[in-house]
């Protein structure tokens, strides 16, 4: 913007983000370590995002549905089988998958290989049931199917 006498001044605006290679919050869940890219906080919570490293043979969590958001998985590498309802997906590098609230789901890393995904929240207050089983298994106490029921009733969520 200019103003009266000629001169540009810097407009305050929206602050960027930005998380650099091996920065962000780390969750670790068992064999499964996530990279949160985004918790929501500089998104108003409208989108959290966050990258997730499966090791082989990770099993994931109970098929569930989620009442108030969607979430997105983009694989980065290796391979993830996604379970909705009946049906397998095994998504390879490269696939998008989108499960819209209310649809049931779960993934697991099936293959003898590490997997890579990134995925999304929308809105993004998901990433706190993360750090609730994080918090959980740090404590000493087993992450039981009980457990992580409760921990996803506090979230939208229920098992499908």
């Amino acid at each position: 913007m200019t103003d009266a006498a000629g001169t540009s001044e810097p407009q305050a605006g929206p602050a960027v983000s930005v998380v650099g290679p091996g920065e962000g919050e780390t969750i670790t869940l068992g064999t499964t370590r996530m990279r949160v890219l985004e918790d929501g906080s500089r998104t108003g919570h409208r989108l959290a995002v966050a990258e997730s490293v499966l090791a082989p043979h990770t099993e994931g969590p109970p098929q569930h549905r989620h009442a108030r958001h969607d979430e997105g998985f983009y694989i980065l590498s290796g391979s993830v089988r996604f379970t909705v309802g009946d049906h397998d997906h095994d998504a390879t590098a490269g696939t998008l998958v989108m499960v819209p609230p209310g649809a049931p789901h779960t993934f697991a890393n099936v293959s003898d290989e590490p997997a890579v995904m990134l995925s999304t929240f929308t809105p993004g207050l998901y990433m706190q049931y993360f750090r609730d089983l994080q918090a959980l298994l740090a404590d000493g106490r087993p992450l039981t199917p009980q457990a992580n029921i409760d921990a996803m009733s506090r979230y939208g969520t229920e098992p499908a």
